[in-house]
């Protein structure tokens, strides 16, 4: 029988992964922020890279070496299963959740929903500036923001127009994804969004959801792109965020600067109730200031224990 205080410690990391979840299905919204906020975040980073898939190959090679086992074992129970599983039970809970909610919302008030992902891509930008301000007084910030919004705001175009929704380009658009969803800040969501397969992906989602399996294999390249780029990429990236802080979080910003054309061209070209559609832009800033605010109060008692 399980100890009662690991149990609670699991259903405690269950509901912080229904909160990251939540935030990685919205566009603007970053589970790694969410993680950073609950306090999981190092964790998190640190169960990723416990995740050795050289296990595979020992449990392979031990057919023919026995010894092989042991070393396969070794490497598999090193996974932080306890932290992973309730996690990730968690943001699968909140992805299968809403998805019909988020896919509802654009079926039936598209103008409307973009208004509000506007609000939280917009607002959130401004938070990662202020957020990181004091690293932005260098002369490259501007340089660094204007390559960024240039290379989103010509994609958005593009993926506007027509992208293709081959396994490929699906497969990729896991693997940039997915790495995205773990970096505080960097929403997957919007990553999809601005690689035109944000609307498809949820449909592809809520298909499942209703035990629809025509569109698996798009479910399972993308799953298989997330992986590669957790394990992977998420590597690379985190490297650039450590080594290049300052740029690449520049570069950040001005992606999602340039990402606004694609909710905004929708908003402009499809004009319903300016009320609404002002309400709605509203809800979205609102809701990242909220987090923001929340993330301000916890640094807060940090700052005032360390002032001498």
């Amino acid at each position: 029988m399980k100890h009662p205080k690991k149990v609670y410690e699991y259903f405690i990391l269950f509901i912080k992964g229904l909160c990251m979840g939540s935030a990685d299905i919205i566009p603007g919204v970053s589970g790694g922020t969410i993680a950073l906020i609950t306090g999981i975040y190092e964790r998190f980073i640190a169960a990723l890279k416990s995740i050795n898939v050289s296990f595979l190959f020992y449990f392979l090679k031990g057919f023919i070496d026995k010894n092989s086992f042991k070393q396969s074992r070794k490497h598999f129970f090193s996974i932080d299963f306890a932290f992973l599983i309730p996690l990730g039970l968690g943001i699968i809970v909140a992805f299968i959740s809403l998805a019909n909610v988020v896919g509802f919302c654009f079926d039936t008030f598209p103008t409307y929903t973009f208004a509000f992902f506007f609000g939280l891509i917009f607002a959130s930008s401004i938070h990662i500036y202020f957020s990181h301000r004091t690293l932005f007084k260098k002369w490259f910030f501007i340089v660094f923001l204007f390559i960024g919004l240039i290379v989103s705001y010509f994609i958005v175009g593009s993926a506007s127009m027509q992208m293709e929704h081959s396994l490929l380009i699906i497969f990729f658009a896991g693997v940039i994804s997915l790495c995205a969803m773990i970096l505080p800040g960097l929403s997957g969501a919007f990553i999809l969004l601005m690689l035109g397969q944000y609307t498809f992906m949820l449909d592809v989602l809520r298909e499942l959801t209703h035990f629809n399996f025509d569109s698996l294999g798009y479910a399972i390249s993308y799953g298989v792109g997330g992986i590669v780029g957790l394990l992977v990429f998420s590597r690379i990236i985190s490297y650039f965020f450590k080594k290049y802080r300052t740029q690449t979080l520049s570069f950040v910003i001005g992606l999602m600067i340039g990402a606004l054309r694609k909710p905004g061209e929708f908003i402009v070209q499809n004009q319903e109730n300016n009320i609404l559609t002002g309400m709605s832009l509203f809800i979205g800033i609102a809701l990242v200031a909220i987090f923001s605010y929340y993330e301000f109060l916890l640094k807060k008692p940090l700052k005032t224990k360390n002032t001498p």
